[in-house]
């Protein structure tokens, strides 16, 4: 979504841009600082300049302006001196907010969706995000189509059909970009169904599938190529990852997993993106183990926490994750190299603690994920014939073979199955 809001061009100077907190201390998981450093942090993301920022009390939110007047004239004065650009104000603003805040300042103003969704334009990847993206954008745009906005004559790029201001140029706008949202629905569908496809080819050989989610920036992309090999973007800097990755891994039992490394999640995370990255987010609904990446060494670890399983409870509640979700949950603590190495976070019951950098305590990792594969499996013993050395690899594949003898005729087979797998095997298995 980049230029299609001219928040910064790659080709001339950083934007100047000022980061503002408005703040309600009462009711917040973490501090101000840490809340406006994260603030900072995504505007980094992309690239803009922050020469100032600000945390301003909230004490009795205002209609047209959200901040207080006094508020709002010391920040035209900060603004003014520091020749900025662009602020962005680390809250939820209306139309209304955002286009009176603009005139007082005298600079493009964006809320915290919109500096979200600027990121998640830079980011996406594969057909699927960027039409997942531009799904967001368009109904965050919509919303913003009132009249008198004045910015919308200096759009540029990007979708190409916002005009100026005007009652009649706001109508059309308003219907070009509903025909739009009907266009990318229809072929979000369609990639949709394209990848339903790939799962049931993928569920005719059928691998447990493990997913990796977490707070933005937790380690899980380093994580991900640490454990596969791969080499998927991971920078230390927030939403590195967009797209879902997969990738086969090995565990000690010698069983073969399916790992996913996916979008990371955020404080209040825009209503819009999470209706948008739905279809994103199925890899966690089709985990067999999910893999909660924690980021130990964050002063904010516990809130960020907290954030994520407040995401994947309202997956729940929409019918994304089948009831007791809690059970196939292993989290992990990562970066425990930056607080002395894994020793100083043991003990803490139902984790692991793990360095995604230096690879310490991934073997205990692995581990955990095969011991939470194991739960529910039954001990099955099988004579297979020495001719249908398919059917022999299959139950390799597919369970922990814990023992074998080798006939003339047969090998017996002792191998420990999931029950669908079992059932699977014994209507016919894998083609003869």
């Amino acid at each position: 979504m980049s230029d299609s809001d001219g928040l910064h061009d790659t080709a001339a100077a950083p934007t100047r841009t000022a980061v503002i907190l408005p703040w309600e201390g009462s009711h917040a998981s973490r501090s101000a600082e840490a809340r406006l450093a994260e603030a900072v942090e995504l505007a980094h993301a992309i690239g803009l300049d922050i020469v100032h920022r600000a945390v301003v009390p909230l004490r009795d939110p205002r209609p047209a302006t959200l901040l207080g007047s006094g508020q709002v004239a010391a920040l035209k004065e900060a603004v003014a001196a520091a020749r900025v650009e662009l602020a962005v104000v680390d809250a939820a603003l209306t139309p209304v907010q955002q286009r009176n805040l603009e005139r007082e300042w005298g600079c493009k103003v964006i809320d915290r969706t919109g500096l979200i969704l600027d990121i998640f334009g830079e980011r996406a990847r594969t057909r699927e995000g960027a039409l997942q993206v531009e799904l967001a954008h368009l109904q965050y745009q919509r919303s913003r189509l009132v009249r008198s906005w004045t910015h919308l004559g200096r759009q540029r790029g990007g979708f190409g059909f916002l005009g100026g201001p005007g009652e009649t140029q706001i109508e059309a706008d308003r219907r070009l970009i509903g025909d739009r949202l009907a266009r990318i629905r229809s072929e979000l569908e369609e990639v949709r169904r394209t990848r339903g496809l790939h799962r049931r080819a993928r569920e005719r050989v059928p691998f447990p599938v493990v997913a990796l989610v977490g707070y933005t920036n937790a380690g899980k992309s380093t994580l991900f190529n640490r454990l596969t090999g791969a080499t998927v973007t991971a920078e230390d800097q927030l939403f590195a990852t967009l797209d879902p990755t997969l990738r086969a891994l090995d565990l000690p039992s010698g069983r073969r997993v399916i790992l996913s490394d996916t979008v990371g999640f955020i404080s209040e995370l825009p209503t819009e993106l999470v209706a948008a990255f739905r279809a994103t987010l199925e890899e966690v609904s089709e985990a067999d183990v999910i893999l909660h990446v924690r980021d130990a060494a964050s002063p904010d670890s516990e809130a960020q926490r907290a954030d994520v399983l407040a995401v994947l409870e309202g997956m729940a509640k929409d019918g994304m994750l089948e009831e007791g979700w809690q059970n196939r949950l292993v989290e992990v603590l990562n970066k425990a190299d930056l607080l002395g190495g894994v020793a100083q976070l043991q003990g803490r019951p139902g984790a692991i603690a793990a360095s995604a950098l230096t690879g310490e305590g991934l073997g205990t990792l692995l581990e955990a994920i095969d011991t939470r594969l194991s739960e529910g499996m039954v001990t099955v013993g099988y004579d297979i014939p020495a001719a249908e050395g398919a059917r022999l690899a299959w139950l390799y594949a597919h369970g922990e073979v814990t023992g074998r003898q080798d006939h003339d005729d047969a090998i017996h087979v002792t191998v420990r199955l999931a029950p669908e797998d079992r059932a699977r095997f014994e209507r016919g298995g894998p083609e003869r």
